[in-house]
């Protein structure tokens, strides 16, 4: 044999060993390891050795969380209602030897476990909760999952619904829905604005009146206040000027002064009441005008020259 070729036999025989001797597993994956086709055991991240043609590593799991999309599948509403769902599953390897040995494909078992189970709770729901219960119906089926996949050594830790798609005419009626619930909520803020610009109004009205009525209040005390201290001035100096009058009169030629003024005051007044007056009413005889002179003369002693006329 040709030597060469003898020698490059011996170097890929020693690198195939060398291969299957030395094994490096990443980190977040675990290799299970058979020997002579008996579980050995599950190698973590790091670097091992293993018996050549007698161990071998027959699966490779990862155990990081894997995120699975589930394929739109058609439920049938409480209501009889066709809709089509779909959505994401989130799930965890968390022991690699059940998930190897106790199910062939445990991905493609866990999709149907999820399918059939979103379609039982979705069965359980009216349409209009379909919408508003999402969060409801993404913790029962985490649930349910995850009691159905732990024999098989799966964590499922999340799913979430991505579309929930009702029929066209479905769809319709429930824009024309919303309209019609956008239209009354409108009304409904139009009248509360309406409602509340009224009491505002009614307050202002009411708070205006008052103000009104307390100014008014305020004014008439102030008018009083006012004619109050003009009285009790004009007393004041009728009642000094009296007084300047009773101390003239004590002086000599007092009271003839006296006399004079009260006969000017009561002819200021007497003509005042004439120039007023529409109608004039004089004396139709002149002894009755001699007897209102002499009148005042025994008030005033002032037209003592009447007497001797008459005589």
């Amino acid at each position: 044999m040709d030597p060469f070729l003898f020698f490059t036999l011996i170097v890929i025989a020693a690198i195939y060993l060398i291969m299957k001797t030395c094994i490096v597993v990443p980190q977040t994956y675990s290799f299970v390891v058979e020997r002579l086709g008996v579980f050995r055991g599950a190698l973590g991240a790091g670097f091992h050795f293993l018996i050549p043609i007698m161990d071998q590593i027959r699966y490779k799991q990862l155990l990081k969380e894997i995120a699975i999309d589930i394929p739109p599948q058609t439920c049938i509403t409480k209501d009889n209602v066709s809709i089509l769902v779909d959505g994401i599953l989130y799930i965890r390897v968390m022991d690699p030897y059940k998930a190897s040995y106790e199910i062939e494909n445990f991905r493609n078992a866990t999709i149907q476990l999820a399918q059939t189970t979103l379609r039982s709770e979705i069965g359980k729901l009216i349409l209009d909760h379909t919408f508003s219960e999402r969060d409801d119906i993404n913790a029962n089926v985490v649930r349910a999952l995850d009691e159905a996949t732990d024999p098989w050594g799966i964590k499922v830790t999340r799913y979430e619904i991505k579309n929930i798609s009702p029929p066209k005419e479905i769809l319709h009626e429930m824009e024309e829905q919303v309209k019609a619930e956008r239209v009354k909520r409108a009304e409904i803020t139009i009248s509360e604005g309406e409602k509340l610009s009224r009491i505002n109004r009614s307050m202002g009205e009411r708070q205006e009146a008052i103000n009104l009525s307390e100014g008014e209040k305020i004014k008439k005390v102030n008018e009083a206040e006012g004619k109050a201290k003009e009285i009790e001035f004009i007393a004041k100096a009728k009642a000094k000027g009296i007084q300047m009058i009773a101390e003239a009169t004590g002086n000599e030629g007092g009271p003839e002064a006296v006399n004079l003024q009260i006969t000017e005051d009561y002819l200021s007044g007497l003509g005042l009441i004439l120039e007023k007056a529409k109608t004039t009413v004089l004396p139709t005889e002149m002894a009755n005008i001699v007897g209102f002179f002499e009148g005042i003369s025994k008030v005033t002693n002032k037209f003592p020259g009447l007497d001797s006329e008459k005589e």
